[in-house]
C-alpha cells in the first residue's frame, strides 16, 4: 500500500515538472525569469506543496531551473551548454563562418518574421514596438553609443520577432546560436553603421520588417527579413572586395544581456 502511495506521489511530481516545462517551452516563463511564488504555483497547478517541491527538484536535476538561497527558483540558461561546445568555438573562430551564419539567419529569421505576422499577440506587438523604438533611439543618443550597445538593441529587436513566432523550437534554436548571431550583428554595426548610405538602407529595412509584422502581412514580413540579411551579406562582401579591412569581432555574451 505504501509503495502505491509513493508511486502516486512520484507521478504527480512528474506531472508538475511537465507542466512547468510546458510553460517554459511556450515562452510563458523565459530564461532568467523567477518562477512564481510557491503559493501561486500550488494554486495554478492544483497540486500539494510537497508535489511542487518534488517537481522542482526534478527540474533542477535536469538543469532546467536553478535555485538560489533567499532568491527562489529561476529558469536556467538553457543554451549555455551549446555555446560552450568545441564546435561552437570553431564556428566563432573562423572568419568565413560570418557568411554561413548570415545564410542561417536569413532562413530562420525569415520564417520567424512570417510566423510573427500570423501569430503575434497584443503583448508581443507591444514588446516589439518597444524594442523597435529603443533601436531607433540609439541613433540620436549623445554622446554616441558604443557599437556594443547598438548591436545589443539591434539583436533585441530581432529576438522579439522570433519570440512572437510562438514556435518554441525555432525560438530555442535561435537562442542556442545567440552568441554567434551577435557576432553577425556586431559585424554589421562595426562595418556598416558609420556609412550613411548603408545605415539608411538598414533603417528602411528594419522599418519595412516591423510594419509588415504589425500589419499582419506574413509573406511581406518573410521577404523583408530575408532581404535585410541578404543586403547585409552583400554589403560586407563588397567591403572585402574593395580590399578594405572588414572589422571582425566575435562578441562574448558576458555583459550583453
Amino acid at each position: 500500500m505504501e509503495q502505491n502511495g509513493t508511486q502516486a506521489r512520484a507521478r504527480v511530481a512528474d506531472q508538475v515538472a511537465e507542466r512547468i516545462e510546458r510553460l517554459i517551452v511556450d515562452g510563458v516563463l523565459k530564461v532568467g525569469q523567477a518562477l512564481p511564488s510557491e503559493r501561486r504555483l500550488v494554486e495554478k497547478l492544483g497540486c500539494s506543496r510537497s508535489a511542487l517541491r518534488e517537481g522542482l527538484r526534478i527540474l533542477r536535476g535536469r538543469g532546467i531551473i536553478d535555485t538560489e538561497q533567499g532568491r527562489g527558483s529561476f529558469v536556467a540558461d538553457l543554451s549555455r551548454a551549446s555555446d560552450a561546445t568545441p564546435l561552437m568555438h570553431l564556428f566563432a573562430s573562423q572568419p568565413r563562418t560570418l557568411y554561413d551564419l548570415l545564410e542561417v539567419r536569413a532562413l530562420l529569421e525569415g520564417e520567424s518574421a512570417r510566423l510573427a505576422a500570423l501569430r503575434a499577440t497584443d503583448a508581443d506587438l507591444i514588446l516589439l514596438k518597444r524594442r523597435y523604438e529603443e533601436m531607433l533611439l540609439a541613433q540620436s543618443e549623445t554622446p554616441a553609443l558604443d557599437p556594443r550597445e547598438h548591436a545589443r538593441r539591434d539583436h533585441a529587436f530581432h529576438r522579439a520577432i522570433s519570440e512572437a513566432s510562438h514556435n518554441p523550437v525555432l525560438v530555442h534554436t535561435l537562442q542556442s546560436l545567440s552568441e554567434l548571431m551577435l557576432s553577425t550583428v556586431f559585424a554589421s554595426v562595426n562595418n556598416l553603421y558609420h556609412r550613411p548610405l548603408q545605415k539608411r538602407q538598414i533603417d528602411r529595412q528594419h522599418t519595412r520588417l516591423y510594419n509588415a509584422i504589425v500589419e499582419r502581412l506574413p509573406d511581406q514580413a518573410q521577404r523583408a527579413a530575408r532581404e535585410h540579411i541578404h543586403s547585409i551579406r552583400d554589403n560586407l562582401r563588397e567591403i572585402e572586395q574593395e580590399e578594405q579591412r572588414l572589422v571582425r569581432a566575435t562578441m562574448r555574451l558576458q555583459g550583453w544581456e
